[in-house]
Formats: C-alpha cells, sequence, structure tokens
C-alpha cells in the first residue's frame, strides 16, 4: 500500500501485508468507509467519525485502533488522523 500525501506527491509511506487475506482482514469494507471519511478531515474524535459513518462508536473504536495498529492512522492529542490524501494499493495474484 503506498499513501500520498499534501497534494499527489507520493510520500515513502508503505504498509505491506504478508498475503492479499490479511490485506482484506484489516482493509474492511467499513474500514475503507472510515478511511474515505477521513480523507481530507482534520484530527477528529472517535465520536465523531462514528457519526460521520453513521455507526456504533464501540464497533468504529475497534477499526480505528485496528487500523492504528497497522499504521494507517496516527493518534494524536485532539485525536485520530488520516494523514493521506490518497491511498494506492497494489497486489499480485499468482497461480497456487
Amino acid at each position: 500500500m503506498l499513501a500520498w500525501k499534501n497534494g499527489g506527491s507520493s510520500s515513502e509511506a508503505r504498509i505491506s501485508f504478508e498475503t492479499p487475506e490479511l490485506l482484506w482482514k484489516v482493509l474492511t469494507a467499513k474500514r475503507w468507509e472510515i478511511l474515505k471519511t477521513m480523507t481530507n478531515a482534520d484530527t477528529l474524535a472517535i465520536r465523531e467519525i462514528a457519526r460521520r459513518v453513521g455507526r456504533d462508536v464501540k464497533a468504529v473504536h475497534g477499526d480505528i485502533h485496528a487500523l492504528l495498529n497497522a499504521g494507517i492512522l496516527e493518534k494524536n492529542d485532539g485525536g485520530i488522523l488520516f494523514p493521506y490524501d490518497a491511498v494506492h494499493v497494489d497486489f499480485m495474484l499468482e497461480a497456487a
């Protein structure tokens, strides 16, 4: 996964997953929705993220921590930040 910061210039931010299955385990559809909602937003509290995606705070809290643990989101004094303008996911499917 490669992320772009500040106006589309490629940054050095890369997150690798051992398998495509692990990628999809971490980046579920609901977590993608969180990332889409947080794109180009300032730091947000978990309650505000939950409100914006229309989901339960407890469930969003778990998803936020999974994304923090994967290094996709950042935590600061004001809350949670998605510091990128865009994300590109690239993987190769090979014969078993």
